[in-house]
């Protein structure tokens, strides 16, 4: 059974923007979370032909300065992600693993040329994290629109989903 859930923070924002992160983790998830800073070397990560950082290699980091205990960990970065297969990720997890990681960096408006909405960045960002988070649980995508565990290519859709999982997804989870 997991103990804990972990949000290391490696960005920008202050741990007190994770508040409402915080309870919905919680809640959803029925484990205590909390915040901590993260020590990554996001450097090791970076791909210089794409200028942008490789997700798995972060993950891999992750998974070597967290231990063998049955906490899950995800961690917040800024930097634009990737995996080779793709041309960006918001996040990656392990999956039915321990690990997981979201990134700021496309969620935020000014990304898309957009004015700052801290606020909307703030709910994109806590609908990644319970979405990564739910991939270390072991739930799979869904199909359900507005499921927070539906598959999410822009951020667009990431607006349109809600925070918890859907009915379906929440059985899973409970068992």
């Amino acid at each position: 059974m997991t103990n804990a859930i972990h949000i290391l923070n490696a960005s920008v924002l202050a741990a007190a923007d994770f508040d409402q992160t915080v309870k919905s983790t919680q809640d959803i998830f029925e484990r205590p979370a909390d915040v901590q800073p993260a020590s990554l070397n996001i450097a090791l990560a970076y791909d210089n032909s794409r200028r942008q950082y490789n997700s798995t290699a972060l993950l891999v980091q992750i998974l070597k300065t967290r231990g063998q205990n049955d906490d899950k960990w995800i961690t917040v970065v800024d930097v634009d992600l990737y995996v080779p297969v793709l041309t960006f990720v918001f996040g990656e997890a392990q999956f039915s693993g321990m690990a997981a990681i979201v990134s700021t960096h496309r969620l935020a408006n000014q990304f898309y040329g957009l004015r700052r909405d801290d606020t909307l960045l703030l709910q994109r960002l806590g609908k990644e994290i319970i979405h990564e988070l739910g991939h270390t649980f072991g739930l799979y995508h869904c199909r359900q629109f507005e499921c927070v565990m539906r598959s999410s290519t822009y951020v667009e859709e990431i607006d349109l989903k809600r925070t918890t999982p859907c009915p379906a997804c929440q059985d899973i989870l409970r068992q």
